[in-house]
């Protein structure tokens, strides 16, 4: 790598694709000289088929010396070296000044020495240094590059990639432009809790700002625009510095609560010459052990469980582990209580007859005691909503008591109101809730007496008896509408959970929130292990689901998990790009299209406004219809080199190709079948 000097200019972010086309010693040629440009540069010599094809459409393809000459442009007037000759000068014709170690390797130790996986990008000049000591010095392994058609699927991907693996990934970020297309995504791993590692790109130095792209892509505090939802971010001014804030980062995006993190990566820093490797340090990662619950506090929770009679756990995001499931099960069954699982995380097995989702109306206003784990909204859960008229009411009986477990109050900032309405409890214990569990639980196993589990029997065989009241009910749902078309949001999740049950899946999109396709894979399927369900996507960014399902896939293919994706027609047009990440990358991915041919959920909101205002709602579809026409979405993914079918709209046709789809996804392609559906 030469030496930065002020007067060589720096690549432009959009012109650095052409620069990677022809790297190496092409880009060393001198422009005069087309038989030199030829022999250097034998893969872009045209062959006969080529010309005859190009000929047949009127036009040639570019010679050799012509591409070598592209690549060597510089705008004019700008302060070139000659070809071949370091910063210093001096250099020997034809060859090019190299560090031993530049600032960038470096910085790669440091990404290695975390474990990070993937580095998940679309490509930009202020972190070209490291994007080629990433692929070169670190042979682009552990990290990987990724290669994403934007930055907010990158971040969205690294999201996914995080709640699938369990540990982080990270995101570059081109400088001030890159950050703002990744900021809803940041947003998104900001309210989903999620531990981001985002490096991005800045020219701090002034006099190092080659042109006017340079001045528009640095800032004084790059971080700025996203510093209310990230949980910590720095700006080293020194190598040393860069790895000690890296990994401190790492450090505090991973400790609970967990939010995402931004380091910036000076381009000066990335480019510097380092001839003496042995005076930085790598520091040593030291992971902080996640917060438990006071000890009293804890006994005293489980003296109030062992006496309620009618306790309910509600749960949100609970479970990173499987450890975190196994815990919940147990506490369940030694309380006999029954478990509303909110679904921002895969907390509590849905075969389990405590598993109580479908009776949580009738349960939580019964209840005479409420547990909550790492719930984000806890008013509203014992507070009844009505968005009608903007009015609520207490949903708890009178004289109900309320415990919450969780790390909402750990870390906390004001401007964006994710943190949800306040909500007073008589117990309320600061830890987090997974590693709580242990000592709740053996405290409530130490109160219950030989008598008081025998009391329990009823209670929990009359859950038994509801939960399977709720499945058989949920089955007789689905066979209505059975054959119509459009298909039905019920027999889409039928013929899908039939068609992959047999393989270790899990689902990498959105499909337990309220409304969402009828919350049919939740009634209808097995959820039995925690990674069977990633959660929703918290910060409710459209785009956030089919970046996010690539991303989980790729940890997914490393665990030998089947991935399986439900895909929001409006969603998708978010951030379609991501399917072409998955086809470049071989990541094995099966997405099926909700293909409602419109934005459902604000379809059937300006109906009921509208409603509400005696209007009718014959225009309600102006501005929410995908429709006129309609999107081909197997089309646009065979595009990007993604197997297909469809549009379907005969619910007879929906298993075949669910088949053929699936065999395609276990040789280790992506796949996609467009389902045209009901709204719901």
């Amino acid at each position: 790598m030469t030496k930065r000097t002020q007067g060589t200019p720096k690549i432009d972010r959009r012109r650095f694709f052409s620069a990677v086309a022809v790297t190496g010693a092409a880009s060393a040629l001198p422009v005069a000289g087309a038989a030199a440009a030829d022999a250097a540069l034998p893969a872009a010599r045209p062959t006969a088929a080529t010309t005859a094809s190009s000929a047949a459409r009127g036009a040639l393809p570019p010679s050799a010396a012509q591409l070598a000459a592209d690549v060597a442009a510089e705008p004019a007037g700008a302060a070139t070296p000659p070809v071949g000759q370091g910063a210093a000068g001096g250099t020997a014709p034809g060859t090019t000044a190299i560090a031993a170690v530049c600032g960038s390797d470096f910085m790669v130790d440091v990404i290695k020495s975390l474990g990070i996986d993937y580095v998940f990008s679309n490509p930009g000049s202020s972190f070209l240094g490291l994007h080629e000591s990433i692929v070169t010095y670190g042979a682009n392994r552990a990290p990987e590059f990724i290669t994403c058609m934007h930055e907010e699927s990158a971040v969205a991907m690294a999201n996914g990639y995080y709640k699938a693996a369990g540990r982080p990934a990270a995101a570059l970020c081109h400088s001030t432009v890159g950050l703002q297309h990744a900021a809803m995504a940041l947003y998104n791993a900001w309210c989903d809790r999620v531990p981001v590692v985002t490096i991005l790109g800045n020219t701090l130095d002034l006099t190092k700002r080659m042109g006017g792209n340079d001045w528009r892509h640095s800032a004084q505090d790059p971080v700025a625009m996203v510093r209310d939802f990230v949980k910590w971010d720095d700006q080293p001014t020194t190598l040393q510095g860069f790895a000690e804030s890296l990994v401190h980062g790492y450090k505090i995006a991973c400790t609970p609560p967990m939010e995402p993190v931004a380091i910036v990566a000076d381009s000066e820093l990335q480019e510097l010459e380092v001839p003496d490797r042995s005076a930085l340090r790598v520091p040593r990662y030291s992971p902080s052990v996640p917060p438990q619950g006071d000890a009293n506090a804890l006994r005293e929770a489980a003296r109030w469980l062992v006496a309620a009679e009618r306790p309910v756990i509600v749960v949100d995001r609970l479970a990173r582990t499987p450890e975190g499931m196994r815990l919940l099960v147990e506490l369940a069954e030694s309380l006999g209580a029954p478990v509303i699982d909110l679904a921002s995380r895969q907390n509590m097995p849905t075969m389990h007859p405590l598993y109580q989702n479908a009776q949580a109306a009738r349960l939580l206003p019964q209840a005479d005691l409420i547990l909550g784990l790492e719930v984000t909204d806890f008013w509203g859960q014992v507070n009844q909503v009505n968005r009608n008229d903007k009015t609520s009411r207490p949903r708890l009986a009178r004289g109900a008591k309320t415990i919450t477990i969780d790390v909402n109050d750990l870390y906390m900032k004001s401007n964006y109101q994710d943190f949800q309405r306040y909500a007073p409890v008589d117990l309320a214990i600061t830890g987090d809730a997974e590693a709580s569990l242990p000592a709740l639980l053996e405290a409530v196993r130490s109160g219950m007496t030989r008598e008081r589990t025998a009391s329990l029997v009823p209670r929990i065989e009359a859950h038994r008896r509801a939960h399977a009241a709720a499945r058989e009910a949920a089955r007789q749902a689905a066979a209505l509408g059975w054959d119509a078309s459009p298909v039905s949001t019920a027999r889409l999740c039928t013929e899908l959970w039939l068609a992959i049950r047999d393989e270790d899946w899990a689902l990498v999109s959105v499909g337990a929130s309220e409304g969402f396709i009828s919350n049919w894979p939740h009634r209808l399927w097995n959820f039995d292990r925690h990674y069977r369900y990633l959660g929703v996507g918290a910060g409710g960014g459209v785009g956030y689901g089919l970046p996010a399902a690539v991303g989980a896939a790729f940890a997914n293919r490393a665990l030998g998990r089947f991935s399986v994706n439900i895909q929001c027609d409006g969603d998708f047009m978010y951030a379609n790009g991501a399917l072409w990440t998955a086809a470049h990358h071989r990541v094995p991915l099966l997405t099926v299209m909700h293909n409602n041919r419109g934005y459902g959920q604000e379809t059937m909101l300006v109906q009921g406004l509208a409603n509400r205002r005696n209007r009718g709602i014959d225009t309600a579809h102006i501005g929410t219809a995908i429709d006129d026409p309609p999107i081909d979405y197997a089309r646009l993914a065979a595009g990007m080199g993604v197997w297909s079918t469809g549009p379907i709209t005969d619910p007879a046709k929906l298993a075949p190709a669910l088949k053929q789809a699936v065999a395609v996804v276990r040789r280790g392609q992506p796949a996609l079948v467009d389902v045209v559906t009901q709204t719901r």
